[in-house]
């Protein structure tokens, strides 16, 4: 890898999920999807539910995150994720039974449901089907 690279490294409470030098780096903010690339200014910002997206040359690997901290310093960008999965590990057919749960809760609406939570539950399915999907 050329000299012009970032160090991006993605933790979760449970292991390390990613760790490697690449070009471009996307991710979800608090205020919407941003970019790192060589040589950014520091920086700290909230994850939201979403997509990583890593480019190192050709090759692009995409993450599913369910949020979490990201921090840029001198190169190197380190996440700190309540959960990430890189696309390949993704099992679809539990994301999709996990979305059809949620969408059946919400629309049920029985008292004892918390509604929040199974927003929360229906968007973190919906973003690992489409970062499966997209790895593929």
């Amino acid at each position: 890898m050329a000299e012009k690279s970032i160090l991006v490294e993605i933790v979760t409470p449970v292991r390390k999920v990613f760790s490697d030098k690449c070009n471009a780096f996307f991710a979800p903010g608090a205020l919407g999807y941003f970019e790192i690339l060589f040589n950014h200014a520091p920086y700290i910002v909230t994850l939201q539910i979403g997509e990583i997206k890593i480019v190192k040359g050709n090759e692009v690997k995409h993450f599913s995150t369910s949020g979490g901290y990201c921090e840029v310093l001198e190169n190197h960008i380190i996440i700190l994720a309540e959960t990430a999965e890189a696309s390949s590990e993704i099992d679809l057919e539990r994301a999709i039974r996990s979305k059809e749960r949620a969408e059946k809760r919400l629309k049920e609406r029985k008292p004892d449901i918390d509604v929040e939570r199974a927003k929360a539950s229906l968007l973190r399915a919906i973003n690992r089907i489409r970062v499966a999907e997209r790895g593929r």
